[in-house]
């Protein structure tokens, strides 16, 4: 079983910053593919950023490069999704999600390929991001 715990969500006006965090002992490990999902208000959830622990290889969609950016922090077993310029369409439940993953190119092809995040076996709880105009 793999725990994963978020944090950092709440609410912002449009333009501000928030940073997620998702912890997991299991990110010291060199083969989980960790994804970063959100579901808005009537709308289907999207992937909106991946990263590979075995050599920091990192995803992100195209409605957020540029503004959202994921890290990792080795020593706390951390994976951080730093989030600027918010804007209202940002506005959604965000989930952790993690995967075991051969390579960083399966990793991303499955973060591409299951936009909703069903090739996801390990889920956090969601953290609620609210960006305001």
């Amino acid at each position: 079983q793999v725990q994963l715990v978020e944090s950092g969500g709440g609410s912002v006006q449009a333009g501000g910053s928030l940073r997620l965090s998702c912890a997991s002992s299991r990110f010291r490990l060199t083969n989980i593919c960790t994804g970063w999902f959100r579901q808005g208000p009537g709308k289907e959830r999207e992937g909106v950023a991946g990263l590979f622990t075995g050599g920091g290889i990192t995803y992100s969609t195209d409605s957020v490069k540029g503004r959202f950016t994921i890290s990792r922090d080795n020593a706390k077993n951390t994976v951080y999704l730093q989030m600027n310029s918010l804007i209202p369409e940002d506005t959604a439940m965000y989930y952790c999600a993690a995967k075991v993953s051969s390579n960083g190119g399966s990793c991303i092809n499955d973060l591409k390929a299951s936009a909703d995040g069903g090739r996801f076996v390990y889920w956090g709880q969601g953290t609620q991001v609210t960006v305001s105009s």
